[in-house]
């Protein structure tokens, strides 16, 4: 198994590009964030290797680091989601920003990838909240507070402070966000009314 490859970037392709390691070119497949990042043609990259072997070919996928390689591996443990899928995840959210959205439950964030439709984004969502935390930066209260949201188990104040504040035009996560806070400054049995304030009030620093 190849998990790493050191060379000079030989030419790209559409959704490749090809490393000359040692007089050997190795086409490698990768998200196009990975390969706008990566050097000019005759110079000198680095990636990490996620090796696919089947009957009928090899083939091998680079990133940029191995969280981004992790997060690959991770996509493709849900029902749906191959490499084609994974990479276009890949493509349109860098790893720190796709897990803050699982953690977030921000299925609309995840849903903006090409071929990634409403279903196959809450499956992501769904299936990856437990092992999104590791990687994601955000407040594990948050994480939390998303969490419950989505499955229906927050108090009935936190959702509809949460719901009004989607209404007044914030986004899911920046509302959730806001009421986590509230509920810390204002405590776990404020009402509705109160949460509301004291979330505009976070959102307005």
């Amino acid at each position: 198994m190849i998990g790493k490859l050191k060379g000079v970037v030989d030419s790209y392709g559409e959704d490749f590009v090809i490393l000359d390691v040692h007089g050997v070119g190795y086409v490698v497949h990768c998200s196009s964030r990975t390969l706008q990042a990566l050097p000019a043609e005759g110079e000198a990259a680095t990636l990490a290797i996620e090796t696919h072997v089947r009957e009928d070919q090899i083939r091998l996928f680079g990133f940029l680091s191995d969280v981004e390689r992790e997060w690959f591996r991770l996509l493709q443990t849900v029902q749906g989601v191959g490499t084609k899928v994974a990479l276009a995840v890949l493509s349109t959210l860098p790893p720190a920003e796709l897990a803050s959205a699982v953690a977030m439950r921000d299925k609309a964030m995840v849903a903006r990838a090409p071929g990634v439709g409403p279903k196959v984004a809450e499956r992501i969502c769904t299936e990856l909240k437990d092992k999104a935390p590791a990687y994601a930066s955000v407040d594990p209260t948050v994480a939390k507070l998303s969490g419950a949201l989505a499955d229906k188990r927050a108090p009935q104040p936190v959702a509809d402070a949460v719901s009004a504040l989607v209404n007044l035009g914030y986004g899911q996560p920046q509302a959730a966000a806001a009421v986590a806070a509230a509920v810390r400054a204002a405590g776990e049995d404020a009402d509705t009314a109160k949460l509301i304030r004291f979330g505009l009030k976070e959102l307005a620093t």
